[in-house]
């Protein structure tokens, strides 16, 4: 009996490493230079020597979360597998990376390009094949209060987002705490041009129902939001 629950545990460790995410990291464009292949979260890339060097990736399987600060933080954007010989909004600035989804060979790959994806790996409000799937609720309206007033951080009620017309987080604003597939509900369809994220990941994109082009962006203050400015339509916490 023992043998057998060893031999169940050594086909357990063999099942989990080959359905491991991959990523190669290199630090010159066109997949040149020093490279580390990791298969596991990396929270700062100082540890493998590779800090703000990145310069191109290959992801050979999983969706991976790229990320500018260490501690996943900053400006975040996920890959599906495939190469990248150019990192455009990330060259030179990764600090961490993690595997947000588990698979091998023969997933959706979507089409990447300009630090975020189009996101048709995705359907139903979550990714195929298990990965994450949504843990608010995906009614549209949500939980959102408009709000024309200015102030500080503490304005936005009990947003967990709030979203703002104008650049550095002036003009009309409005405060989310759940998923909205479609911001013409509260007012705010291709409006955004700042945000305050005070808690939580949440994907952008700029089309409703998640889809079109999309970003991850994380906890912080964007003064302004560059490709997604007057251009977001939906958006939903993804972790």
């Amino acid at each position: 009996m023992k043998r057998l629950f060893a031999a169940a545990a050594v086909l357990a460790l063999c099942s989990h490493a080959a359905f491991a995410g991959e990523l190669t990291l290199f630090a010159d464009s066109d997949f040149r230079g020093a490279r580390v292949t990791v298969q596991r979260d990396v929270p700062d890339l100082n540890r493998v020597g590779m800090n703000d060097r990145v310069s191109s990736m290959i992801v050979q399987s999983g969706v991976w979360l790229v990320c500018e600060h260490a501690g996943f933080g900053g400006y975040c954007a996920e890959f599906g597998p495939g190469e990248y010989r150019g990192l455009p909004r990330f060259n030179d600035s990764i600090s961490s990376v993690r595997e947000v989804t588990r698979g091998g060979p023969g997933r959706d790959r979507g089409d990447y390009r300009d630090g975020g994806y189009r996101n048709d790996g995705y359907r139903d409000g979550g990714y195929r094949d298990g990965g994450w799937r949504g843990d608010r609720d995906d009614r549209r309206g949500g939980d959102w209060r408009g709000d024309d007033r200015r102030g500080d951080d503490r304005r936005g009620g009990g947003g967990d987002v709030i979203l703002f017309t104008d650049a550095n987080f002036g003009g009309a604003e409005v405060a989310l705490a759940g998923n909205m597939r479609a911001l013409n509900d509260v007012g705010f369809n291709d409006r955004a041009s700042s945000m305050i994220i005070r808690e939580g990941r949440w994907e952008l994109c700029e089309d409703s129902d998640f889809r079109g082009f999309c970003a991850v962006y994380g906890p912080g203050r964007y003064p302004g939001l560059d490709r997604m400015n007057d251009r977001v339509s939906s958006l939903r916490r993804v972790r």
